[in-house]
């Protein structure tokens, strides 16, 4: 599918905060000149030239730092963020993610304890500033009889504008003036140049995106795109909107599309497979009919990297009916149905989690000689209030109506439809998007995400560096420069092993804790493979746990419990580790069987949120409420591939 660059084009100051929608002018399209693509690395070497530079890191390209950022939030541009409450734009997302105070939309003060580095502010764009539009009075909007009442509803009364747009709106049953070009290509203008005004390179990255809220009736397909680009690359071409086609296949299409046309770069992550009811990673039939082949599974390993791993919306690692042998399996899990209130059924969960894909791809990789489901892993929040939180303690919700800090945020609905009514104390305080890099840029950032160097937290910023490779030791383990031995001696999370002959790899793990989270309670690795029959299998190892003197690795290969501190909304450090590593063998390696392999890093016992609201607005839950939790990190994994 090709898509025509447009032309017309309307003027939309940055001062003009109302989407008054006025006169045009002509978009000049011709393609800006890139800078050449520099995806790679090398490890720093000692010099031995001789007029050495003095700073070993005077010209390294090693990803040797760690970013933090949210790449999945919304604000009031996204239709269903204003109906539902949202007052703030794009500009205070921005500063609310560069660490400035600023005022929620029921009139708290809000605040990160700290800065993130990058931000992806994905706004919808099945009509994409329509709602702001509507009610500045746009004559295209207010022709329309239908808006004409919607937009008498929010002038009476957020609430009521809640209340009441939620019961008709659906993505499927919308006036079609909500699409109108003009508006759709102003508000994208704004969102760009927005992005573009709040870039610091080596402070804060604002990667300019969208989401893409395909559907099949209400089975989630929903995708976030990012572009590596700035405002006037991504302005080139007009968003895909789910309302012209919401096959996954037509979104590459028009990727490949952006890409051809502005000379720019793009990529897609998928998200919520737990609520697609058994379509998000098909293995037979596809989402919209037809059969799986190879074209599909090259071009959606082309196009999505990274997977969305977890966020507000539940955990997607795995579900306990998938890893019934894993005892943290049944972290945050939304298995209740999809967005139109059909129920879930048992036989939709494979198709739906992160982990169970992993290894349905080593199947399908066999098959058509491409892994469709050979992707990173990444945490983000989807809130929809323009505040990226994800700390248990300083969690603004999914939407600002009834989400937001309040007394009983815990029972009001967070969303649902029919039989199927989600209440809010399930809401997920979840997550972020950690990625390895060595510089806070555009391109840096998201060259990290394309290449899968990048982890999920559920909001805790554990630090992780895990590497595989053929003859790391334990030396190398405790080694100072541990990063530069492990890129010049293997590859890091994201990466690929090819058979050594008859060496078995070895793995390298660190974790460090969140200074202002919960102590560490143990590094698991987890593993998929495929055996001589075809069938895949997973298994998780105990590699590193802390407090040693008072529990040991017992004959099944388990490790007891930590005991819990934590009382209401307190809890101490008095167990867990503040660091965990280990040097791990696969003791199970068999060299002609296909494999992955990523970590897993859990905290100890601390408060949920719904602990320490509990405490703050001095209300009692009722007992089936979660009131602790145990955060987590998710690495991408490391692949092995058996010689051809």
């Amino acid at each position: 599918m090709k898509m025509n660059n447009y032309k017309s084009k309307i003027s939309f100051g940055l001062a003009c905060t109302a989407l008054l929608l006025t006169a045009c002018g002509e978009k000049q399209s011709d393609p800006l000149q890139v800078k050449a693509d520099n995806t790679g690395y090398v490890a720093s070497q000692p010099l031995r030239n001789a007029d050495p530079q003095y700073s070993p890191v005077a010209d390294q390209t090693m990803p040797n730092q760690v970013f933090w950022g949210d790449t999945h939030l919304h604000s009031t541009f996204s239709m269903d963020a204003f109906i539902f409450g949202n007052t703030l734009g794009p500009d205070d997302a921005y500063r609310f993610a560069k660490g400035e105070k600023v005022m929620a939309t029921r009139g708290q003060p809000a605040q990160l304890r700290e800065p993130l580095d990058f931000l992806v502010l994905a706004d919808h764009t099945d009509a994409v500033g329509a709602m702001v539009a509507l009610k500045a009075g746009n004559k295209t909007l207010m022709g329309n009889a239908t808006l004409q009442e919607w937009a008498e509803i929010l002038f009476a009364s957020e609430e009521s504008a809640r209340k009441q747009l939620e019961a008709t709106q659906t993505r499927q049953d919308t006036p079609s003036e909500l699409e109108d070009l003009n508006i759709k290509v102003t508000a994208w203008d704004y969102l760009t140049a927005t992005a573009d005004a709040h870039y610091e390179p080596g402070k804060f990255t604002p990667l300019i995106g969208f989401e893409f809220t395909g559907q099949k009736g209400g089975q989630n397909l929903h995708r976030v795109v990012i572009y590596r680009d700035d405002a006037e690359k991504a302005q080139m071409v007009v968003p895909l909107s789910p309302k012209q086609d919401s096959d996954p296949r037509k979104l590459w299409d028009f990727l490949e599309t952006y890409e051809e046309t502005s000379g720019g770069k793009v990529l897609a992550i998928a998200h919520n497979g737990n609520l697609s009811n058994g379509i998000m990673f098909p293995t037979a039939e596809l989402e919209f009919g037809d059969d799986m082949d190879s074209d599909y599974a090259t071009r959606r390993a082309r196009w999505e990297p990274v997977y969305e791993v977890t966020q507000i919306k539940g955990d997607g690692e795995t579900h306990p009916l998938l890893s019934p042998d894993d005892r943290f399996a049944d972290y945050e899990s939304w298995d209740f149905g999809d967005f139109a209130g059909i129920p879930k059924e048992d036989e939709m969960i494979p198709y739906e989690y992160a982990r169970e894909a992993l290894k349905q791809g080593l199947s399908l990789e066999s098959k058509f000689g491409a892994n469709p489901y050979k992707f990173g892993m990444i945490g983000s929040t989807d809130s929809h209030t323009s505040l990226a939180t994800a700390a248990e303690d300083n969690f603004y919700g999914k939407h600002s109506a009834l989400m937001e800090p309040q007394p009983n945020r815990w029972k009001d609905p967070v969303g649902g439809r029919g039989d199927v009514i989600i209440p809010g104390f399930l809401m997920t305080s979840s997550g972020y998007a950690a990625v390895w890099a060595p510089e806070n840029t555009r391109e840096a950032i998201w060259d990290a995400i394309q290449r899968k160097e990048v982890y999920a937290t559920t909001g805790s910023r554990i630090t992780v560096r895990f590497f595989g490779g053929w003859s790391f030791t334990e030396d190398d383990l405790y080694a100072s420069n541990m990063a530069d031995v492990g890129y010049q001696k293997g590859v890091p999370m994201g990466g690929s092993l090819t058979e050594n002959g008859s060496s078995v790899p070895t793995f390298m793990l660190q974790a460090a804790k969140d200074p202002n989270s919960a102590n560490l309670d143990r590094i698991q690795v987890v593993k998929g493979w495929e055996d001589s029959e075809g069938k895949v299998h997973e298994k998780v190892f105990n590699v590193d746990w802390s407090n040693p003197e008072l529990r040991s690795m017992d004959a099944s290969g388990d490790v007891a419990d930590i005991p819990s501190t934590v009382q209401g909304a307190i809890y101490s450090h008095k167990y867990g580790a503040a660091e965990l590593s280990a040097l791990w063998i696969d003791p199970e390696f068999e060299a002609e069987q296909k494999a992955f392999y990523y970590a897993r890093v859990i905290e100890v016992p601390s408060p949920r949120w719904t602990s320490y609201d509990a405490a703050r607005f001095d209300v009692e839950l009722p007992e089936f409420i979660k009131k602790t939790t145990q955060e987590r990190a998710y690495s991408s994994p490391i692949w092995y591939d058996p010689a051809k």
